[in-house]
């Protein structure tokens, strides 16, 4: 993911949390805020709640590969957050709950996703 498409910043995550609207499902919460600017940013939290190193990052890897394959309104920073059953979790149900998530508030333009 390209660098200006990323939260990058802890105050961006801040800004995000204290001012941005939240949707909550199984597997994972989102954090939305409008920036102003002609893309989307996104960004990735996965706490210690979910699990010692490796698995937070295989949790972080699932999320941004399904993340990947949908095209995303611009104007919007996104932070999704994992929640503990995010372990357990197969790709495809992450995938089909970030599809739910980004449709229950029409962020997603088109629906680039494949079959899993």
């Amino acid at each position: 993911m390209k660098k200006r498409l990323r939260l990058t910043a802890r105050a961006q995550y801040v800004t995000v949390y204290e001012s941005g609207s939240v949707q909550v499902d199984r597997y994972i919460v989102m954090r939305t805020l409008r920036n102003g600017l002609d893309v989307s940013r996104l960004g990735f939290s996965v706490t210690k709640n979910v699990g010692k190193a490796v698995v937070r990052n295989r949790v972080r890897r699932l999320l941004k590969e399904a993340v990947r394959v949908f095209e995303i309104k611009p104007g919007y920073d996104i932070v999704f957050i994992a929640r503990s059953q995010c372990v357990d979790a197969s790709y495809s149900q992450i995938r089909n709950s970030i599809e739910r998530l980004l449709s229950h508030i029409c962020m997603v333009e088109k629906n680039e996703a494949v079959s899993a």
